[in-house]
């Protein structure tokens, strides 16, 4: 009786795959396996085939071309290649100027007087906590919106003045003596001093 192709396939490939399991290649055992010992080879040590160059690669498609940092720069350089060192200030130079201290919350505290091009008047930020913001308020305005204001917060900054219902009024940025910015519904500007 002849057995069926696929029959004699599968125990076929069932043997080799059985034979593959006992390689040491697969991790199987290495004692009784057929076919010579395996011994280890010495370590090779990797040499390079010939001469090694090196060069920037190409820029990206699209991207800035940024100046050419194999070149030395003018001026000539110091022995570890990079530029030589700006001079020593002189005597009696003046200093640069300092930078500005930063501004606080408490330093925005305080009356102010308010210049838009409606007149004048004045806006007074307490340090009272109302909710989330503090309490302001303001006399003497023309600007319906100014006329409003009841709160004020300091962020990233900048002093928002909000009116009564949260609306922002104006957003200005400054020193603790001078600040400038605009009203937020009409973008006329606002200066205050104190």
């Amino acid at each position: 009786m002849t057995k069926p192709l696929w029959l004699t396939t599968a125990v076929i490939c069932s043997a080799l795959a059985l034979g593959a399991c006992s390689s040491t290649r697969l991790g199987g055992p290495t004692r009784g396996a057929v076919g010579a010992p395996i011994t280890e080879a010495p370590p090779v040590e990797a040499v390079p085939s010939g001469p090694i160059e090196a060069s920037p690669l190409p820029p990206v498609a699209g991207a800035p071309i940024a100046p050419d940092m194999t070149a030395p720069p003018t001026g000539g350089t110091d022995i570890a290649g990079l530029p030589p060192a700006p001079p020593p200030p002189t005597i009696g130079a003046p200093a640069p100027a300092p930078a500005p201290a930063p501004t606080s919350r408490t330093a925005m505290v305080g009356n102010w007087n308010v210049q838009t091009s409606g007149g004048s008047c004045r806006v007074q930020l307490s340090s009272s906590p109302a909710l989330d913001l503090y309490r302001a308020s303001a006399s003497g305005c023309s600007n319906q919106d100014l006329s409003k204001v009841n709160a004020w917060d300091y962020r990233n900054g900048e002093v928002y003045l909000y009116q009564t219902g949260g609306a922002v009024t104006a957003r200005l940025r400054g020193s603790s003596s001078s600040l400038s910015g605009v009203l937020a519904k009409s973008g006329a500007p606002l200066s205050l001093t104190r």
